[in-house]
């Protein structure tokens, strides 16, 4: 069985319901001297449709977004063969101990895992670990794509 190239244009409620259940994700900043940061991470989409993903202040990814909001991510399949979307947006950086953050990292865990057996116990680990949450407002996509040979051309 050959298997070709797709790429779909989707709606962005298409778009959001293809990355919901999809968590890995490789965001893509940019450093200082303009070369990309490319970082794995795990994320999900919040009630308001925004990417959302955990890190701590001082990695490269909450740097460079500070810096510059402007990110890209390409979320995956969980098989690699399967099909994937690059997405564009600005970021916002939250940290710790706000009560932005804090609420916010409780609807990033909620929409990758479920509901936490103790939450007072998740808000505190946030809190001690000193989390942030990068937050992705979307404003442009590709199309959910698969790998592939070229469609045969008749």
């Amino acid at each position: 069985m050959v298997n070709y190239a797709t790429a779909d244009r989707v709606s962005r409620d298409e778009l959001l319901a293809f990355v919901r259940p999809r968590h890995r994700m490789t965001l893509i900043t940019r450093r200082r001297d303009g070369r990309p940061q490319a970082s794995p991470v795990t994320g999900g989409v919040d009630a308001d449709g925004r990417l959302v993903i955990s890190t701590y202040p001082q990695r490269a990814k909450a740097a460079n977004l500070r810096r510059d909001p402007v990110t890209s991510v390409v979320v995956h399949s969980e098989d690699w063969d399967g099909p994937y979307v690059q997405v564009h947006g600005r970021t916002e950086v939250l940290d710790m101990p706000s009560r932005e953050a804090e609420d916010g990292l409780v609807e990033y865990f909620r929409c990758i895992a479920g509901e936490h057996d103790d939450w007072d116990e998740y808000r505190a680990a946030m809190r001690r670990q000193g989390k942030s949450l990068l937050r992705i407002t979307l404003e442009d996509w590709g199309p959910v794509a698969t790998g592939g040979f070229p469609p045969e051309q008749d």
